[in-house]
């Protein structure tokens, strides 16, 4: 493949994003879900590619509608993106951030991190159920399938593409398309079944912050901003003569990777060097960068936090930096989706994706009103879009529910995060997850994730509550 070809493909992806764009400008019905622009340009790439209208014989028109509107070689470049973007994403999430104390982050979000925990690892929970008790037997699916609620609906569209690699080294295959699907439902579910619990919510006076859903203007609906109310969307903390602030910022994030991967490597050397050789067991070489890329942006910000005086780190360039990757992930994931592993696969994923639905809804209803001692639906519907559609699907909801921040919902999330997607959606465990259910069996996982959803449960509604 060459370079002109690459090239040409990213810029297919950018005027897909622009047509994606102007489509929710110029759909209510798109606004009314808060769908992001990306998801709406990757469903136009996906059916506007081989797997839709690739289907149709249009070859006599021309040979470029072979495979769909888009030539082989775009199809070959969108497929590796997701698993190199998903690493700038993980790598952003804490670069810029104050890292405060545990006990700081604990006394305000301690509730919604074990609410967090309770959801993530019962959608666990549920997965291997359905796998060891019904779609093992009855259709024949992989054990590892259980770990796919989890990865798609906490961890979404980044890190079911991130763990491709992960699932065909075990004999999965099909994991990453069903995964990117089930992410695809989650974050539709989120928006769809979010802002319909907030309806319900307001309704049935649930909220502690008086809200009309419907007081959005026109422009907000669309997604644009008003001339007199634009932020900056970065500061230049650097003269451009010296160096480009966005072009040093990039080096932040790729100085946090490169961490992550020595990390990672330095794992794998340990693991085959001790344990690995003794047990035969082994998870490192399994485990994808990113979870890693993670500690290696908290690494980087520690180190500039003791020796950047000049302060040179700015949250918001890395914010846009992060949000383009997200973007060009979720375009790219969805545009090379395999539908026909998800049509072979209907009824596992449609059982699947219920279940998740329903433990997450379940957990929001009865669960979060016990455990988040106050504002538990505006600061529970956050955990919810988190735990359905990643966490921009939570802070959506939470800016629906609470559009002035009066309530302390976004504070308490912010600080979740920290000892929250460390390990889970898409950190450590999740990455781990796969690895272990093929080492260990899905029984074991499935008495491990219980034993922790049920402490955790307990610990929640009877130390919270005091």
């Amino acid at each position: 493949m060459t370079a002109g070809a690459i090239g040409f493909s990213l810029l297919l992806l950018g005027l897909l994003l622009v047509i994606g764009k102007l489509i929710r400008i110029k759909t209510p019905i798109l606004q009314n879900l808060f769908l992001p622009s990306s998801l709406i340009a990757g469903f136009l790439a996906l059916i506007l590619g081989p797997e839709v209208l690739g289907h149709f014989d249009l070859s006599r028109i021309s040979l470029w509608f072979e495979a769909g509107l888009f030539p082989e070689y775009s199809l070959t470049t969108w497929s590796a993106l997701p698993s190199l973007m998903i690493n700038i994403v993980f790598a952003a999430l804490f670069l810029g951030q104050a890292l405060p104390s545990l006990n700081k982050v604990w006394k305000l979000a301690g509730p919604q991190v074990v609410l967090g925990y309770i959801i993530s690892f019962g959608q666990y929970v549920v997965g291997l159920l359905l796998v060891i008790l019904f779609l093992g037997p009855v259709f024949d699916v992989s054990p590892l399938a259980g770990a796919l609620i989890e990865i798609a609906f906490v961890g979404g569209h980044g890190t079911a593409a991130g763990l491709g690699n992960t699932f065909a080294e075990m004999g999965f295959e099909d994991g990453e398309a069903l995964a990117i699907g089930l992410a695809t439902v989650g974050v539709l579910g989120g928006a769809i079944i979010g802002i319909t619990f907030i309806n319900l919510g307001i309704r049935k006076n649930k909220l502690s912050i008086k809200n009309n859903i419907n007081s959005r203007d026109d422009i907000e609906k669309k997604g644009l901003t008003e001339l007199d109310q634009r932020s900056p969307a970065g500061y230049l903390s650097t003269r451009a003569e010296s160096i480009e602030p966005l072009s040093l910022h990039f080096g932040y994030i790729a100085v946090s990777i490169l961490i992550g991967y020595a990390i990672l490597q330095g794992f794998i050397l340990i693991e085959a060097a001790t344990w690995g050789a003794i047990t035969g067991v082994y998870l490192f070489i399994y485990v994808p960068l990113f979870p890693l890329a993670m500690l290696g942006g908290i690494i980087t910000q520690f180190m500039l936090d003791k020796t950047d005086k000049y302060n040179t780190l700015d949250a918001d360039l890395i914010a846009r930096i992060q949000g383009f990757a997200l973007d060009i992930l979720i375009v790219s994931a969805l545009a090379t989706l395999n539908l026909s592993v998800i049509a072979d696969n209907i009824i596992p994923f449609t059982v699947l994706a219920l279940g998740g639905i329903l433990w997450t809804t379940f957990a929001f209803w009865l669960l979060a009103p016990k455990i988040l001692p106050s504002y538990w639906f505006e600061r529970g519907i956050g955990d919810f879009g988190q735990s359905m559609g990643v966490t921009a699907t939570g802070l959506m909801l939470m800016r629906v529910a609470d559009p002035e921040n009066k309530s302390p919902a976004l504070e308490s999330f912010g600080y979740k995060q920290l000892m929250f997607e460390p390990f889970v959606g898409g950190g450590l465990f999740t990455a781990a997850s796969v690895p272990l259910i093929h080492q260990f069996g899905p029984i074991s996982i499935l008495i491990f994730t219980g034993l922790v959803t049920l402490i955790l449960l307990a610990f929640g509604l009877f130390f919270f509550k005091k």
